[in-house]
């Protein structure tokens, strides 16, 4: 009877325990759609940067700064709503998964352009080179043979 009264409380503080909110509320949390946003865009400039640094040098753009200027907010704000929603480890998850979702949707959609452009650029070279035209060869033949 005292092991189950033991694995009664311990259940009962677990659950509470996980229930329980680490860390408070900040006043200027970001909302969670727009953390979605900020995370998403954070992930392709950093991606941007560790292939392309020249190019972001050269334009004098350091990504972190360009992306608390698009949507209007501070280092510290972005940093205290992040740790907020980490202490919320379904909250977190969740706002992970979409932003997955959201660079596998912006990847596919970059190849499809890829392979359009790509398709087109095709069409374009085919169009430009001299064509072999057999009319055209056999008047060339004539004419030098007249000659």
């Amino acid at each position: 009877m005292k092991k189950l009264i033991t694995l009664l409380l311990v259940l009962l503080v677990v659950f509470y325990s996980c229930g329980e909110k680490l860390i408070d509320k900040p006043e200027n949390l970001i909302p969670k759609d727009e953390m979605v946003l900020i995370l998403k865009d954070m992930a392709i400039l950093n991606a941007a940067k560790s292939t392309n640094m020249g190019i972001l040098k050269d334009h004098e753009i350091e990504p972190t700064a360009y992306i608390f200027e698009k949507y209007k907010i501070d280092s510290i704000q972005f940093v205290e709503s992040d740790r907020y929603y980490a202490s919320l480890p379904v909250e977190y998850e969740s706002i992970y998964t979409q932003v997955e979702s959201l660079l596998d949707e912006q990847k596919t959609l970059m190849e499809e352009k890829k392979k359009i452009k790509d398709s087109l650029e095709l069409v374009e070279k085919k169009n430009n080179l001299p064509k072999n035209d057999s009319l055209k060869s056999s008047s060339n033949l004539k004419k030098d043979t007249r000659q």
